[in-house]
């Protein structure tokens, strides 16, 4: 959704969860091919600008088992055999933070030269390793020729963007080298800073959400001190980001006019897993079963009682609209949505790879010749 809000028209997209492909065909009249991506052949679907996805994180997950390569759900290589089969003109990956974990500095390395270099494969029954090393010495070499990329990854958190959530991510963006594009990724528009200082020295939040003396004087003192008022715009919190919504716990019948905005009894707290409180963004959402159902897809109020979140309020804190419906059971809906990208980052980043293509194609063709320039 925030590559087509920023531009892009599908030309296919391959899904083989079956509730996900339910709730995309609801919702969007995308070319949906649902199925197993290692089956995908991409005959027909001409020239493509941007390859993009999130291949299967659990992998990496701090929450999974941590087997990487060996782990027969990582998709990587199928990202890669993606972007050397349509050649497109850039490429957007999305993954966990835990790919850029110490133990798997190797195989990130790994991952960032086979995309840089997609036609360097491995060969039969040749080890990861043993690719690493002879796509180092391809690197090394200096070599222009054939199918290559600029590549460049960077650890992005999602509420320095705006979005009401603490959601740090890997974003790997690269564009093919014959087009002689520089770029780097959008700079950061919020803040923390910005946050405790409105919160400590503006009375706007307060009006905002009609917050009273007492429970002001609660957020105020737990807001850091922050000396001199920051330019950045403050991170966007769980009560911002649930303005206009009912309680669905307290207002129940309110609620029910809403979609996907009921109650979920049931929740508890834990060590480590306390919920997300609502004058700050949310912790990120999780997908699986975290020691607790729902793991930290809960809200805590000022007063310490917790609550999961609502379908719709989960929809909230990834940005999706309010009229986007979602298919399946509220634990398989809060699934698709912890594996989701949040909508408004997806469309930043792809916004601003659109805008360089775009100028890249109004560029004269002498400013994008390279030496090795692809045929295609």
């Amino acid at each position: 959704m925030g590559v087509a809000n920023a531009g892009f028209k599908h030309a296919a997209v391959v899904e083989w969860d079956r509730w996900a492909c339910d709730t995309l065909e609801e919702n969007m009249s995308w070319p949906v091919r649902p199925g197993d991506v290692r089956d995908m052949t991409y005959d027909g679907l001409g020239v493509i600008d941007l390859v993009s996805g999130g291949p299967p994180c659990q992998p990496f997950s701090m929450g999974g088992k941590h087997n990487a390569h060996k782990d027969r759900r990582d998709m990587f290589p199928e990202a890669i055999r993606a972007v050397r089969e349509l050649q497109p003109r850039a490429f957007v990956f999305e993954n966990v933070k835990g790919l850029t974990r110490a133990s798997f500095q190797n195989y990130l390395s790994y991952i960032r030269l086979q995309l840089r270099h997609p036609e360097v494969t491995a060969r039969a029954d040749e080890a990861w390793t043993e690719h690493l090393g002879r796509l180092e010495r391809h690197e090394t070499s200096g070599s222009t020729s054939g199918l290559h990329y600029n590549v460049v990854h960077r650890l992005m958190n999602a509420a320095n963007h705006g979005v009401p959530q603490r959601r740090e991510r890997v974003f790997i963006v690269g564009f093919r080298a014959d087009l002689g594009i520089e770029w780097r990724f959008p700079r950061e528009t919020h803040s923390a800073a910005a946050l405790a200082w409105s919160l400590t020295h503006e009375d706007d939040y307060y009006q905002r959400h009609r917050i009273g003396r007492a429970e002001r004087t609660l957020i105020e003192e737990a807001a850091a001190k922050v000396r001199g008022e920051p330019s950045d715009l403050p991170w966007r919190t769980v009560r911002d980001a649930f303005h206009g919504l009912p309680d669905p716990e307290l207002d129940p019948e309110t609620a029910k006019a809403i979609a996907d905005h009921r109650f979920i009894p049931g929740a508890r707290s834990y060590p480590g897993h306390t919920g997300s409180p609502l004058d700050a963004p949310a912790k990120t959402l999780k997908a699986g079963v975290h020691g607790v159902p729902g793991g930290e897809n809960m809200l805590r109020r000022p007063d310490g009682s917790i609550r999961y979140f609502s379908v719709r309020e989960a929809a909230r804190l990834q940005t999706f609209p309010d009229d986007f419906l979602f298919h399946g059971s509220w634990s398989e809906t809060m699934r698709q949505l912890g594996n989701a990208v949040p909508v408004r980052l997806a469309e930043i980043v792809a916004r601003s790879v659109a805008s360089h293509l775009k100028t890249s194609d109004e560029a004269p063709a002498s400013d994008l010749s390279l030496s090795g320039e692809l045929s295609r």
